[in-house]
């Protein structure tokens, strides 16, 4: 049992930073608020055959999917069960990688998740066979990075799509999008719809999320915060834009976010 993490070797660490196997005992709590963050996942359970997600209302409405299923990138926060993710498998893709991967329009991805076989058909239903028969964590991190590599398309982003991920992971808390667009050549609709389809939401909304997870990394591990300096540090107008922010993408404020961390950057207990 156990929490283990993969860094794939070449040609795959192109399109997937990281798979990871998690098989662990229930948590304490029912309900957990995962951050977004800008690449798709996949996720395999293998403790139930379905996985699960509430809506972010009073009325926490269920949304039932596949066992296996790839989705994203979130455009915010989402809240899923604790009680199915007890032994699950993921894959973590770069932002632009599950189109890479799977050759979709990305846009199809954005804040819902699609069943592996609806795309991948039995192959996909006979990897998760295999990975209940597998009883190694190792080995079927194994199973599922030599699944990935035999089922990759490996088209290469739009160089345009590449420049512009690659300069606003660089300074996401600095990046411009008008710039961007006109260091690559190309009109602001061009640009908008190529980004769109292949990394499945717009530039700002991209440039957005970033800034947003550069002030995330920063103040996780911080015993106290000064928002107000945050704030301009983190490229932000002022600490109000900031909230607005927090809110849009984590539903909460900066402060409700501090006092809700747990052991896992970008999952957050929630009161039973």
């Amino acid at each position: 049992m156990g929490f283990h993490v993969l860094q794939p070797a070449p040609p795959l660490d192109a399109l997937v930073s990281r798979l990871w196997d998690w098989d662990m005992p229930p948590a304490s709590h029912h309900l957990e608020r995962v951050l977004p963050v800008p690449g798709a996942a996949l996720i395999i359970n293998l403790h139930e055959n379905e996985t699960r997600v509430y809506s972010d209302d009073v009325e926490r409405r269920c949304v039932r999917s596949a066992a296996s299923v790839i989705g994203g990138p979130c455009l915010r926060s989402q809240i899923i069960d604790t009680s199915e993710q007890v032994r699950v498998l993921g894959v973590v893709f770069r932002p632009g990688g599950a189109h890479a991967f799977t050759g979709e329009d990305h846009e199809a991805l954005v804040d819902r998740d699609i069943g592996l076989e609806d795309i991948f058909g039995s192959s996909a239903h006979q990897l998760r066979e295999r990975l209940l028969d597998t009883p190694c964590p190792h080995r079927r991190l194994a199973l599922l990075e030599q699944w990935l590599l035999a089922h990759m398309r490996m088209p290469q982003l739009a160089p345009e799509v590449l420049y512009a991920l690659a300069d606003m992971g660089a300074r996401p808390q600095v990046a411009r999008i008008g710039r961007l667009v006109r260091d690559t050549g190309l009109s602001e609709y061009r640009f908008g719809r190529l980004f769109r389809r292949q990394v499945g939401m717009g530039p700002k909304r991209y440039a957005r999320l970033m800034r947003f997870r550069y002030v995330v990394d920063a103040v996780y591990r911080s015993s106290s915060v000064n928002w107000s300096a945050v704030a301009i540090d983190g490229g932000y107008g002022d600490q109000a834009h900031l909230v607005h922010e927090f809110r849009d993408f984590a539903g909460m404020t900066p402060t409700a976010f501090m006092a809700a961390r747990g052991p896992y950057l970008n999952h957050l207990p929630l009161d039973p």
